[in-house]
């Protein structure tokens, strides 16, 4: 259980800390990083900190996947770490 809390919260800083590197590369006109990267990050327990990451740096906020698709998963994932806990 310890484990799947720690891999949580590394997936999740992982996945902000790619939002803000994401947004700095686009500001700089520099090569980003893939959607489907930062799909695959957020599918794998990162979806609360792309979603904080997207707010927070205000980046991909006009893309109807992300805005509405990382919320959703994150409330997913959530719900799936709380019943993990729990059993």
């Amino acid at each position: 259980m310890l484990v799947m809390v720690i891999v949580f919260l590394m997936m999740n800083c992982i996945a902000a800390i790619m939002m803000k590197i994401d947004k700095r590369k686009a500001q700089r006109g520099e090569y980003r990083i893939s959607e489907q990267n930062l799909w695959l990050v957020a599918l794998f327990f990162g979806a609360i900190g792309m979603t904080w990451g997207m707010r927070r740096y205000r980046h991909k906020t006009k893309h109807f996947s992300f805005k509405y698709g990382l919320p959703f998963l994150a409330i997913v994932q959530l719900i799936f770490l709380v019943y993990f806990i729990m059993e």
